[in-house]
């Protein structure tokens, strides 16, 4: 996984662009708070973003291209991310630290997912929020990006049952039209969810 990532960061390009998701965009609008954690942030738009709009921004990623490439997209934003290379297990956060968590198209294996996840809860202080959009399991037949194991993908009543502690959880299955970068473009079948600690 690690170097089908790596290869895929490396290009000169940025795989999905380099501003930020679109649904995340729109979230952090109406988000309050100071620290937040991007997981899975490949090469960074979503962590300058929100360094840009003022948040101390923390992003993990298993690709060492990843990070090169986040870190110099901050270094042109005249911004400053605190990126560490590392998958979920051993990103080595404190409990009840984050205000925001963000998992924009972030998977692990589907045996790992509900760790994932639940991990992730746990970093986030009371009262704090998380933001995901990923992949349905619509998509599997769609060429505009996304894992083609169906496992990895999203269904809402998984979701549920993965963020169960959290109040507020707002979860919503559509089509959305995606131009990030050359692999994310056209249109694609993706959950979103909100909800808060």
């Amino acid at each position: 996984m690690k170097e089908f990532w790596d290869k895929r960061y490396g290009d000169v390009n940025y795989a999905y662009g380099k501003e930020p998701n679109q649904f995340c965009k729109n979230e952090l609008a109406s988000s309050n708070g100071e620290k937040i954690l991007f997981a899975a942030e490949g090469e960074g738009r979503n962590a300058v973003f929100a360094a840009k709009n003022g948040w101390d921004s923390y992003a993990f990623d298993i690709s060492i291209e990843g990070k090169q490439k986040a870190d110099a997209l901050a270094n042109e934003n005249n911004v400053s991310i605190k990126y560490i290379v590392s998958d979920f297990r051993d990103a080595n956060y404190p409990d009840n630290y984050f205000d925001c968590i963000v998992l924009i198209f972030a998977y692990v294996p589907a045996d790992l997912r509900q760790d994932f996840h639940r991990k992730m809860t746990r970093l986030l202080k009371k009262g704090g929020s998380i933001i995901l959009e990923g992949f349905s399991k619509e998509q599997i037949n769609k060429t505009t990006g996304g894992p083609k194991n169906e496992a990895m993908l999203f269904n809402k009543s998984t979701l549920q049952s993965d963020f169960s502690s959290l109040s507020h959880l707002d979860l919503i299955e559509k089509e959305v039209e995606l131009n990030e970068g050359p692999f994310h473009k056209g249109l694609a079948s993706v959950v979103q969810l909100t909800g808060i600690k």
